[in-house]
């Protein structure tokens, strides 16, 4: 019975989606920040690793940025470590960072997208470090989509690297803490946000059911909306996708007011 209805699912699914995006409505996000969560879970409920979820995850990173292309997102935020994961015992991490260095390499080779490392480097090991960096800079002139690779990423960090790069530049001015903050103003520290220059994301996904940001783009998720989809990331599909694409367009966002 299971067999037969995956093979249902196989033929209508296909014709289901290219409906849904003939009928995608043109009130669409410019910046998607997705958290990539259920690796782990979704391993355990079919009798695997944590390393087996994490290589299913990775490989649902290609499409999901398809999908993006598709309706023509133009920024994506990819949260794929945070800094409490770096945690994690050794051997569990070590095996992880690895599968993220081969998918963030794999996304080089397809030259679609330009990518860009957000998150504390400085917390990861040199090797993953520079691997990331070098994504970037071999990435630098793609005419394609902007991507997040968030490793080594935490909300609270990111806010507290942002304070602590203002603070550095207007001392190397020359200006006092009494001066600085007299003039302070909300964009000063945006201005050295991991995503300066960047649109704050109009809606972020998390997958796994789980309905927290658990410290993702806490600064710029302020206006967001949010979208939570049960099913694990491995298993996320692009009807789950245009699912939260759709439910987004149909949201009468009111920023406040």
């Amino acid at each position: 019975m299971v067999d037969w209805k995956r093979g249902v699912r196989r033929v209508l699914y296909p014709a289901y989606e290219a409906r849904m995006v003939r009928r995608m409505p043109q009130h669409l996000p410019h910046h998607v920040g997705v958290m990539l969560d259920g690796n782990r879970r979704w391993a355990r409920a079919v009798g695997r690793d944590s390393a087996h979820g994490h290589r299913a995850g990775a490989a649902n990173i290609e499409p999901l940025l398809e999908w993006c292309d598709e309706v023509g997102i133009e920024v994506v935020t990819l949260w794929l470590l945070s800094t409490d994961n770096l945690n994690r015992p050794e051997a569990e991490l070590v095996p992880l960072l690895e599968i993220i260095e081969e998918a963030v390499e794999a996304l080089v080779r397809r030259g679609r997208w330009r990518l860009h490392p957000v998150g504390a480097l400085d917390l990861l090991p040199p090797a993953t470090a520079e691997r990331l960096k070098a994504a970037a800079e071999a990435t630098a002139e793609v005419d394609g989509s902007l991507v997040n690779i968030a490793v080594g990423y935490g909300g609270r960090r990111e806010i507290t690297d942002a304070v602590r790069s203002l603070l550095h530049e207007h001392a190397a001015r020359g200006t006092t803490l009494e001066e600085l903050a007299a003039v302070l103003e909300v964009e000063h520290i945006a201005d050295h946000l991991y995503t300066k220059g960047q649109p704050d994301p109009d809606l972020v996904i998390r997958t796994s059911g789980e309905q927290r940001l658990g410290g993702f783009l806490l600064w710029q998720s302020a206006k967001s909306e949010f979208y939570f989809c049960e099913a694990y990331w491995p298993e996320f599909r692009k009807v789950d996708f245009l699912r939260a694409i759709r439910a987004y367009a149909q949201r009468e966002r009111r920023f406040g007011s």
